[in-house]
């Protein structure tokens, strides 16, 4: 399963996707990841989904990742008389606590906490952004407070449609008690990922590591001005950054989100962190067969701007061509990374490698392997942060990533360029050689004769303790 491109596809599990044989297909034709969407999941969904994914992983032989989405806080408005009204632009509109059915005039927002943080001048957005209020005036009485906005943007709204705070900081946690259930239910059945949902702050993220206690890496949804406000010390606390483009694209203004996303897939490189850029990359594929000319051509920016993984949400969740978009998403990456501008941007954004050991290693690495033209790096990693670094270096090469724990093997099929492979661990360093040797002839990777780059750290099964780097001919292991 050797795969011809260097950036990951992450595919979303759905009605369209369902069952062992078409996960397997999926695989086949280039999912390196799979995404549960635990809006949409039950736990005995998730159970019988990894349960297929893991399944089709023993079959093939190859680790394959296993994302989980937390659904997060969802705001809602509350219900109306006639379950529709129209709200005129330039009439006034009020949110309160009160639970009787809403009107033209009025309707409850079941959140007090979201009353409490409103303040005049504060964006209101319901179902997407399609109608638009502005707060005027929050008025607190014998406890009860209400919210008076100013239609800016009129149309339908009606019973629970969804509500976006734009410039609000809200006071509530990103997780859920449905959240907190889910991740427990997810780390127990071995995931890999956990993505959060509604992050606004770095203490967000240390929320999950909490309960996630190492089982499983955390990966920060960038989806509210407040996180990209924040985003230095999100991506500092978070062990993989997804770029949702849905979700920022209605609470900020939509010529931001293309010059956002270059930001955080560059410094997230620059962290050795995964980045994943998600949402619409080939939304007309839900209902045909091939996909416009601009959503290529965005699928084509993401992996021209080195990406770690670009993701498919209804796409093959819920769309009549889920195998037709993996293959399409797959061509496209094959062939910007063929394409000769493009060495020349992914060299350019290289940064300078810290002052450790690991990331001297590392960069050493790819620049021998560039130098000597040899066809494969092959990583040692027992946690992982061997084969990150030398993805973060973004080598032109092969990388190998050895590992003697299926979970690290798991984990490193979102980064850019690894292809992990379960294997005890080496005895010492001839063994060490001699056996990446062996592992990158028989994965397809080189040939008898050539040579390689082995990286590890001494002593063996110590993470973190990269330290080592080698060249070895596959004819001799030496």
């Amino acid at each position: 399963m050797k795969r011809a491109r260097r950036t990951k596809i992450v595919a979303t599990l759905g009605p369209a996707s369902n069952g062992e044989e078409m996960i397997a297909r999926l695989f086949e034709a280039g999912v390196d990841v799979f995404r549960i969407n635990m809006s949409h999941t039950s736990h005995e969904a998730l159970r019988e989904r990894v349960a297929a994914i893991r399944e089709v992983e023993a079959r093939f032989g190859r680790p394959i990742g296993i994302l989980v989405d937390l659904q997060g806080p969802k705001l809602r408005v509350g219900l109306f008389a006639d379950e529709r009204v129209m709200l005129d632009t330039g009439a006034e509109f009020v949110l309160d606590g009160s639970k009787r059915p809403g009107d033209a005039t009025r309707v409850c927002l079941p959140h007090p906490e979201i009353l409490q943080a409103l303040a005049p001048g504060d964006a209101i957005l319901i179902d997407d952004g399609k109608v638009r209020l502005e707060t005027t005036a929050v008025t607190r009485t014998r406890g009860k407070v209400t919210a008076r906005t100013r239609v800016i943007v009129g149309g339908s709204v009606s019973n629970r449609k969804g509500v976006s705070l734009p410039d609000t900081t809200i006071p509530v946690s990103a997780m859920t008690e449905k959240d907190l259930a889910d991740i427990e239910a997810a780390v127990a059945l071995g995931v890999d990922w956990i993505a959060l949902s509604f992050v606004q702050r770095p203490e967000d993220i240390a929320d999950v590591r909490k309960i996630a206690k190492g089982r499983a890496l955390v990966m920060a949804k960038i989806e509210k001005p407040q996180a990209v406000m924040h985003l230095d010390e999100i991506m500092e606390a978070a062990d993989g950054l997804m770029v949702a483009r849905g979700d920022l694209g209605v609470e900020m203004p939509l010529e931001k989100v293309p010059g956002i996303q270059k930001r955080i897939t560059r410094a997230a490189r620059a962290l050795g962190k995964p980045v994943v850029v998600a949402t619409q990359m080939l939304e007309s594929m839900i209902s045909a067969p091939v996909p416009t000319r601009a959503e290529v051509s965005d699928v084509a920016t993401a992996v021209f701007e080195g990406a770690d993984a670009v993701m498919l949400s209804a796409e093959s969740a819920a769309g009549r061509y889920p195998l037709e978009a993996v293959a399409t998403m797959d061509r496209i990456a094959v062939e910007v990374e063929s394409d000769g501008n493009y060495p020349l941007i992914i060299n350019g954004q290289r940064a300078e490698p810290e002052a450790t050991t690991a990331d001297a290693i590392a960069a050493g690495a790819r620049s021998m392997a560039e130098t000597l033209r040899l066809p494969a790096i092959v990583a040692w990693s027992f946690s992982g942060a061997t084969g990150l670094r030398i993805a973060r270096e973004r080598p032109l090469t092969s990388v190998l990533a050895l590992t003697p724990n299926v979970e690290t093997a798991r984990r490193l099929t979102l980064a850019w360029g690894v292809h992990p492979i379960v294997t005890a661990d080496a005895r010492d360093v001839d063994d060490m050689a001699r056996r990446a040797c062996e592992i990158s002839v028989a994965e397809g990777f080189t040939q008898p004769g050539q040579r390689i780059a082995v990286v590890a750290g001494v002593p063996f099964g110590r993470p973190g303790a990269t330290n080592t780097i080698r060249i070895a001919s596959t004819g001799s292991g030496r």
